[in-house]
Parts: structure tokens; sequence; C-alpha cells
């Protein structure tokens, strides 16, 4: 209960006139007798009204509120949540309204005024934007009642518990269904190259062409047709794709809104989502973070749905990054080949642990390593050198870069390729590796 603008006012007013009455005594300045008598008069009344009208306000009902709250958000994406008030008031209220929204969470359009009519439920609403992922609770919802003669305000906190899930910004992938996905990996910029040689994957006989291999003859099929019959191939379809995600100290960097983290994650589901659109098998394992994840790989649209499941709630942890580790676990668990696209964000220092996992993986799988470069290492290196301060800034960038290709080149020189990307291009060029891969029948 805190007192309203007019009571405040009225007060003050009262204040005012004693310290004039006050200051007129002080003076021998002749005041009626009749005055000071009705200021107190007045006090009191004051005093009676404000206790009667902050036990009205007491007395008053609280409205009935229900929240419409999606059961899943997009990390960084507006959403609009919806509240209902019932009430019973007989004439016109207004009431001051906020929602407690979880930390982690930016809000718009909150407090805010909402009138209530009778005989009408209400309906207002709010907007949020999550800035981590992860379950997140709302708990209460506060309301501030006037009291009937607005004198009063009457703070109530109304239990109204709801719960939702952060994921990744799945919206983008989902959304490339209505579209080809061709035009749709186009629109990104990823590349498709041309197609060296033939497929793995047998799909069909039919009559030999001009352009065809003796090779394709299908000899069998030949003799019984008595008519040259080629096979056809295509790309094959029944690949595996591990992803190795770091959730260490490393990825803990930010560029713009989002972590490289969360850059990471938006990239392995969208490749996940094109591989699973091309029939190839999509899985996870996680290193460095409060408890290592797995999950096998697999096949169908339902899989995507698997993976978001799995990491909406990951976190990156202050632990460094145990590449050997790593390793072990993977080779334990994955037996089969697979494409291992190890995603971190390397440094000098992880040379021999690097390299000798990285190798001990190559003996059974196809390995992509991704290293994440910062944003402002760019930004650095462009920038015009015009002071003592900026020259230590560009030579400190140039040293750092020069130890990160330096790595890249010894993993290189042993066979392991390294997709050394900004965190926003991560996805595309991970696509486009993959596609040119594929095609090319290297995986």
């Amino acid at each position: 209960m805190k007192p309203a603008r007019l009571l405040l006012a009225l007060l003050a007013g009262l204040l005012v006139l004693a310290v004039l009455l006050g200051s007129l005594s002080a003076l021998d300045i002749g005041v009626p007798a009749l005055l000071p008598t009705l200021w107190w008069a007045l006090l009191i009344a004051l005093v009676l009204v404000a206790t009667g009208d902050a036990l009205a306000v007491r007395r008053q009902p609280a409205p009935r509120l229900q929240r419409q709250l999606p059961g899943n958000l997009s990390l960084g994406r507006w959403t609009e949540v919806q509240l209902s008030l019932h009430h019973s008031y007989s004439r016109v209220q207004w009431l001051e309204l906020f929602d407690h929204v979880p930390a982690g969470m930016a809000m718009e359009h909150l407090p805010q005024r909402v009138d209530l009519h009778p005989g009408e439920v209400t309906h207002c609403g709010y907007r949020v934007r999550p800035l981590q992922r992860g379950h997140f609770r709302f708990a209460a919802c506060e309301v501030q009642l006037p009291s009937p003669l607005r004198l009063w305000r009457q703070r109530r906190v109304l239990p109204l518990a709801g719960e939702t899930r952060v994921y990744p910004d799945f919206a983008r992938l989902y959304g490339a269904q209505l579209t080809a996905v061709d035009h749709w990996l186009n629109q990104l910029g990823v590349r498709q190259k041309q197609r060296r040689g033939l497929g793995q994957e047998f799909h069909q006989l039919r009559e030999f062409r001009d352009g065809d291999t003796l090779r394709q003859i299908d000899w069998k099929a030949t003799a019984r047709k008595r008519t040259p019959i080629a096979r056809e191939y295509q790309d094959e379809r029944d690949q595996q794709i591990v992803f190795l995600l770091d959730c260490g100290r490393r990825m803990r960097s930010q560029d713009g809104d989002l972590a490289h983290f969360d850059h990471a994650l938006n990239a392995c589901l969208l490749l996940s989502y094109v591989a699973l659109r091309q029939g190839d098998a999509v899985g996870l394992a996680t290193f460095a973070g409060d408890q290592p994840r797995y999950l096998p790989p697999a096949k169908g649209h339902a899989q995507l749905g698997v993976l978001l499941n799995a990491v909406y709630d990951l976190r990156c942890t202050q632990r460094p990054a145990d590449f050997a580790a790593a390793a072990d676990q993977l080779l334990s668990r994955q037996r089969r080949r697979a494409l291992v696209v190890l995603v971190s964000n390397l440094r000098d220092e992880d040379d021999d642990e690097l390299l000798a996992a990285a190798k001990r993986l190559s003996r059974q799988h196809r390995v992509l390593i991704t290293s994440l470069r910062e944003e402002v290492l760019d930004r650095l290196r462009h920038t015009p050198v015009q002071n003592y301060q900026d020259a230590l800034a560009y030579c400190g960038t140039l040293d750092y870069l020069n130890a990160r290709n330096g790595l890249h080149e010894r993993l290189a020189a042993h066979g392991l390729p390294v997709l050394d990307v900004r965190p926003s291009e991560l996805g595309p060029q991970l696509v486009s590796r993959y596609l040119e891969w594929k095609k090319a029948g290297v995986l």
C-alpha cells in the first residue's frame, strides 16, 4: 500500500497552509482564530477519509489473470505474450500491470495501464525477447489497484505460474521448408560446386546415352535386353555426421548479441537440416561441459527436433577443452565411419594435443575442424594506424592471427582440413563444404 499523488498533493497543501499560519504567528501578524481550527478539521477529515479509502481498497477483490505464453521461444526474437483479466467490478476501473518476466529476457510495454469495463474480459499484451537459451519459469504477475477515492494504490502479487523453453533460432530453419532447398541455400550465400565424377549409390538402370562411360554399362542387363543398358548413380544418401561441440570457456566470446557458442549451435542446426533433407544421419557429442552429452546419428526430419531438445539448455563452462578425452569418448561410441565436425575456437597452444586427437579420429572418420575467429580481429586488422595505441593493437592482432594460422597450416599438413571463419559465416560455410564433399564423393 502506498499513497497516490492525490493524497500526497492534499498533504502538501495542508503542510504549506500550516507553514503559512506558523509564519504569520511568528511575525505577530493577526490570524483569524478560525483558521487554525479549520486546518485541524481538514487534517482530521483527510485522515479519516484516507483511512476509510485504505480499508475499502483492501477489501476490493483482485482480478483473475491468465497468461497465454508460447511453449517454445526462439533466441533473440521478439514474441508476443497475452494476458487476460477477468473481474467482477461494477464500474469502470483501471490498474497498473507488471508481469514478473524471468531474468535472461528483455521486455517491452511493461508496466502498462489497463482499463477494466464491467462485464468484459480485458486482454492486453507485451513482448519478450530471450537473451539466453534454456528453461524459463514465470512465477507471478503484479498489479497495482487504485482505491475508490484514488488516494491509495495497493500492490498485489498474484501467483501465475508458467514456463517456456528457449531454443536456438530455429524459426529460420523451419521456414526453409516453404521453398526449395537449393533456392533457400542460394539466398544464404551457399555455393554448390559442380560435381566431379560419379556418385557412389546405385539409382536405376536405363538405356545407354551419349556421354555415358563404358564402366557404366551393366553387361548382364545388356545381354538380356540385347541393347546397351547403363547404370545410373546418385549421391550416396547413407552418410553419418557427428558434431563434436566444444562447451568450454573459449566459446564464451561474444560477437554481437550472440556468443560464439550460440553461433556454433545455429550453424550445426543449419547443417543438420540440410543433411537430413539429403537423407543423411546426424548426431551430436559435446565436451568440456558440465555433463557431456551424446546423441547417436539418426535419420528423418524428426531428428532435428531431437537435436533441438538436446541442445536448447546447453551452457558454456569455464573448463578448458580436453581434445584427447573428447576423441576417446567419440571413438568408443561412434564405430561407423562418419563426418566428424569439430567446432571450437582454436589457439596456438592447442598444437600437440589437438593434432594427436584429430589424427586418431581421422583414422576411422572423416574430420573437419572449424575454428571460430573473433569479429574484432578482422576489424582491428583493417583499422588505420593513427597513434601508438593503434600500432600496439595492430601488431598484437597480427601476432595472434599468425599464431592461429600456423596451427591451421600444421593441421592441414597432416591432412586435417580446417575451416577458419567468423561466427556469423559459420553456417553457410559449413553447408558449402558439406555439399562440396558430398558431390565429390569424398565423405
